[in-house]
């Protein structure tokens, strides 16, 4: 059964902050120059050697301050009561999380997440089978990481992202095949580490 970031097992996972640093990636790993911790900037860098030639990482998105996370929480539990009209607040608090993580133990709020996909030499991405942050709602599901209904080549693509990243430490979020983190809580619970490394970093960083 998939463990929602809502899961108060996430919660409960301690945190002993390393305080690195947040980075800015190289353009030609994220053109939007994205910001991480130290650490997941290197783990993507040698994620990114690892792919065969031709194909690369694309990061379009990292570090959220609180106040962005909390406003992406708004906007979709709002989309998720129009969507669900007779579930209960719990419930409405857990189908949100497939999409977007509770602020308390959000990945991209500790610099711990990226959000990603594969691209060609020419800088066009590949079929994963849904668009980045495309929502449950949306993909009629295919967002999982695991879902039915995706072609050959979106599966293929799946694998090869789970191949690199999955060797250099981070973890997917199931609900989100884009969605992978190295460090946060939901990292900790998915490998069984005692500890968190990085915890909340509500800083604003001028470009």
């Amino acid at each position: 059964m998939t463990i929602l970031l809502s899961d108060p097992r996430v919660s409960a996972v301690p945190v002993r902050d390393l305080g690195e640093p947040l980075v800015r990636l190289d353009a030609e790993l994220s053109p939007s120059r994205q910001l991480v911790r130290s650490g997941l900037a290197e783990r993507l860098v040698a994620a990114d050697a690892a792919l065969p030639p031709g194909i690369g990482l694309l990061v379009v998105e990292g570090h959220r301050p609180l106040a962005v996370q909390r406003a992406i929480v708004a906007s979709y539990t709002a989309v998720v009561r129009a969507a669900h009209p007779g579930a209960s607040e719990p419930e409405v608090h857990r189908l949100t999380s497939r999409y977007v993580a509770p602020v308390a133990v959000a990945p991209h709020v500790a610099g711990a997440a990226v959000d990603l996909t594969l691209v060609d030499a020419c800088g066009d991405e590949l079929d994963l089978g849904t668009a980045i942050d495309d929502t449950p709602e949306q993909s009629d599901g295919r967002c999982y990481f695991a879902a039915d209904g995706i072609g050959a080549d979106a599966r293929a693509h799946r694998r090869l992202l789970a191949t690199v990243l999955g060797e250099v430490g981070l973890v997917n979020y199931p609900t989100e095949w884009w969605h992978w983190s190295f460090g946060d809580r939901y990292w900790a619970l998915a490998t069984g580490a005692a500890h968190a490394l990085y915890g909340p970093v509500d800083v604003e960083v001028a470009a």
